[in-house]
């Protein structure tokens, strides 16, 4: 591994001692790769970053980077000296610098010529080799965040941090910036660690992801996985649109199969095993992809509230046993609100967790959590 977190923990003075900002987080980044960390609030996410970096020293645990001891073990190498390239949220442009002078900034100490081809490499790079002579002020906010960019990598960082970089940009923008990114790290092959609160922006750029909640990291792993496969209820809840009904796994001489409201689910591949909760008795993980519309479907649901998505509907359902279900549907099914229409389940692979007593609240265990997250369309 380039970046290996092992065990990292942070507290703050004057902080709840029960709980650390970061508590015993491992996780590690290969030569090149760009890991996301997201999560809600609070959850430690920036404090991660900020250790990375050297801002914050660490409570426990061990930071290495291409084989060299950062952090822990009674050794803090001072962030000056790590060679970590940052970019903000709020872009930390200088409003009386050039363009080309800010992007230059880092690089002072090299020879006019060779800092003046590097600047113009950095612009190309990031396509604003026009803007070289203009201010900070009359750019947009997204060139504004490329030549932040441009600027971190143009000292050849070892590991680049990147803390909410879009955040204060629309939501179109932000999109389109992350790819433009993405791009440009692989382009340069820079080893990135990105700290965000928008799924669509973390799935846009990470080849590996980190879910963490109250400093702790819930999983690491890539974005697929973290969607169909979560670890924790928590990543089950956070990532997407899903919900919970009560299942119970059932032994059969064909095999083990899970009874759910919307019929029994076939698909144990990876499942537990029926001995693996009290009884059998578990919750199921519906995401709104799992839902299938069908007219001709035994299973009836009524639609209780509906979501315009252009080539579709988010549609949220009512069981006649009173559990909700998501489904997405194509959006020339435009039902109404109060319809009973037909829905089976298509579940490719089965996800169950330990029943809880609400398995279906709209206020589940990441209900704040959610509040505070972009949703998958």
């Amino acid at each position: 591994m380039f970046l290996q977190l092992d065990q990292i923990s942070v507290r703050y003075p004057g902080g709840t001692a029960q709980r650390p900002a970061v508590d015993k987080v491992s996780m590690g980044l290969r030569p090149g790769q760009i890991g996301v960390l997201i999560g809600p609030s609070g959850c430690g996410k920036t404090s991660a970053l900020r250790a990375v970096a050297g801002l914050e020293p660490l409570a426990g645990g061990r930071i290495v980077m291409d084989g060299e001891l950062l952090s822990g073990d009674g050794r803090h190498v001072a962030p000056e000296h790590r060679r970590i390239g940052m970019v903000f949220q709020d872009y930390a442009l200088f409003p009386h610098l050039t363009i080309a002078r800010n992007v230059a900034f880092g690089i002072r100490h090299l020879p006019r010529a060779e800092r003046e081809a590097r600047v113009a490499e950095m612009l190309e790079l990031v396509g604003l080799s026009h803007v070289a002579e203009r201010a900070p002020h009359q750019l947009s906010g997204g060139q504004q965040q490329r030549i932040a960019l441009a600027r971190a990598l143009a000292p050849h960082p070892r590991l680049l941090l990147l803390d909410e970089p879009f955040s204060s940009l629309d939501v179109d923008l932000r999109g389109r910036l992350a790819q433009d990114v993405r791009a440009i790290l692989q382009r340069t092959r820079t080893t990135a660690l990105f700290v965000t609160h928008d799924q669509m922006e973390a799935f846009a750029l990470g080849d590996a992801i980190g879910v963490m909640q109250g400093g702790k990291l819930e999983q690491w792993d890539d974005a697929y996985t973290l969607y169909h496969r979560p670890a924790t209820r928590f990543v089950a809840d956070f990532i997407g649109h899903g919900v919970f009904v009560p299942g119970r796994i059932m032994a059969a001489p064909r095999g083990p199969f899970v009874r759910t409201p919307l019929g029994d689910l076939t698909d144990v591949a990876g499942c537990l095993l029926p001995d693996a909760y009290p009884g059998g008795e578990c919750d199921v993980l519906l995401r709104a992809d799992d839902i299938v519309h069908d007219d001709v479907a035994p299973t009836r649901a009524c639609i209780e509230r509906k979501a315009f998505r252009g080539s579709e509907f988010l549609y949220t359902l009512r069981l006649p046993t009173g559990e909700q279900v998501l489904a997405h549907v194509p959006s020339h099914h435009d039902h109404a609100v109060g319809e009973w229409i037909g829905i089976r389940a298509q579940v490719d692979h089965i996800v169950t967790f330990e029943r809880t007593p609400a398995p279906n609240s709209a206020a589940s265990t990441a209900s704040n959590a959610r509040s505070e997250r972009a949703t998958l369309p």
